[in-house]
């Protein structure tokens, strides 16, 4: 028990009376003693405040708790014995009759507590050095504890969950031998609270199979998808496994896995001007279709790469996601756009005039794209000029494309050519691998087969 001076007990003293005798908030607010070592030094000291109840600082007194049990004996309420006497509440009065009834060598054995006393331990043994020496140190590792609480954002042991503070009294309980009861108290969580957490940390983790397979699953797909994706590749793996979106949600949360998300980057436009009358917006951010090639979203995007830019312009069919057609180049101009445009087309049937969507890109305005949109009977549809939510759809597209191909992986030393033959496979399996949630789990082409829609 550590030992404290003259001034630090008067200190105690003077603060329960400043606090309107409240000996809680006294000891919060100084850190220090405990709660029986401060009735005792209130007792030694004959404060000046009392008890509401008018009770003395300490435990009930023996006779007061003797009359107590011979009030509820004779019939009287619990709680008016507790009113008439001052106890805290009738329970307390009808615990000590129970126990004065119970004739148990552990009941007999439950005598009053004598308020703890000072003690001749002393806090900094194990220290070296002389005295002054042993207490700078002592205050030196007060303050580190204190400025790594700061960090870790808990001011005191009130913001700690009772998981933090069942594990913060396991420590110094096993290393320093105090006993529960202080510790606990010390840490204002109540005993039955500590006991539950610490045979629920004791417990072995029934996920500990599971954590290994969210790990891995989310490794499989680059970290570039979610938990719902995680959740369904364990579901329908070659060993599948019961397990909902909450537990897979919560289980990377505790190992730290997060989906690799790129920044974002300072906005950019290929918009020249308005060079000639735009089309009305047809879409109006409705991205439905119940059939395939009803609306066709179309851009632009690019790739930075060490040995310069490479530019996809895919074709977007809002029935499934699905892409008709892409084409690949090295710059953002007209024969990129109109090539992919020309390669969709190939792919309608008759009778099919798609609308075809777009932003207000210089290149979705000059005569080729006009013309082969005549040609194929298209509807031409452009959002508004710099408002990216009137092409959302097309934009989320680019999203997942760059966060699950480009982003988080190193290029040095792939050329272009090699690099454009990667980025022309990932559309071939976006449409025929890629499973897709809306979808049920199917990717773009699997979904239409399943509706009879494609061979």
């Amino acid at each position: 028990m550590p030992s404290y001076t003259d001034e630090q007990k008067r200190r105690a003293v003077e603060a329960v009376e400043e606090c309107g005798g409240s000996v809680t908030r006294a000891m919060r607010r100084l850190g220090y003693p405990t709660r029986q070592t401060l009735y005792h030094w209130l007792n030694r000291r004959d404060a000046s405040h009392e008890r509401r109840a008018g009770r003395p600082w300490s435990h009930y007194d023996p006779a007061l708790k003797a009359q107590a049990v011979a009030f509820v004996r004779s019939v009287m309420a619990g709680k008016d014995v507790a009113e008439m006497l001052g106890v805290s509440s009738a329970a307390v009065a009808c615990n000590w009759t129970r126990a004065a009834e119970d004739p148990s060598p552990a009941a007999a054995d439950k005598s009053p507590i004598e308020p703890m006393g000072d003690s001749e331990d002393r806090a900094y043994d194990g220290f070296e050095g002389s005295l002054g020496e042993r207490v700078r140190q002592l205050e030196l590792e007060n303050d580190i504890l204190r400025a790594a609480a700061k960090v870790l954002k808990a001011e005191g042991p009130g913001p700690m969950a009772n998981r933090e503070k069942a594990l913060a009294v396991n420590e110094p309980r096993a290393t320093t031998g105090r006993s529960s009861k202080e510790l606990t108290g010390s840490l204002r969580i109540s005993k039955s609270s500590y006991e539950y957490q610490r045979q629920a940390i004791s417990r072995p983790d029934r996920h500990a199979g599971l954590r290994a397979r969210v790990r891995e699953a989310l490794e499989g797909a680059s970290a570039s998808r979610g938990y719902r994706y995680v959740t369904h590749a364990l579901r329908s793996g070659d060993d599948p496994v019961a397990v909902s979106e909450k537990a897979v949600r919560r289980i990377m949360r505790e190992e730290g896995l997060a989906v690799s998300c790129a920044k974002r980057k300072a906005k950019c436009s290929s918009c020249k001007g308005e060079i000639s009358d735009a089309p009305e917006n047809l879409v109006n951010r409705d991205f439905r279709a119940a059939a395939p090639n009803e609306p066709w979203l179309t851009d632009i995007t690019e790739f930075g790469l060490p040995g310069g830019k490479v530019c996809p312009s895919p074709i977007l069919d809002c029935f499934d996601g699905g892409l008709p057609a892409w084409s690949i180049g090295t710059g953002p101009n007209a024969e990129l756009a109109n090539s992919s445009l020309e390669a969709a087309c190939g792919t309608l049937s008759k009778g099919q005039r798609p609308v075809a969507h777009s932003d207000r890109g210089c290149h979705y305005r000059w005569p080729g794209w006009i013309a082969t949109c005549e040609k194929n009977r298209l509807t031409r549809s452009m959002s508004k000029k710099g408002c990216s939510p009137d092409d959302s759809a097309m934009e989320g597209s680019f999203g997942r494309l760059k966060n699950e191909f480009f982003h988080h992986r190193g290029w040095s030393g792939v050329t272009m050519p090699g690099f454009c033959r990667m980025l022309d496979a990932y559309p071939r399996y976006y449409n025929e691998e890629r499973p897709k949630e809306k979808l049920g789990w199917l990717s773009p082409m699997r979904y239409r087969r399943s509706l009879g829609l494609a061979a």
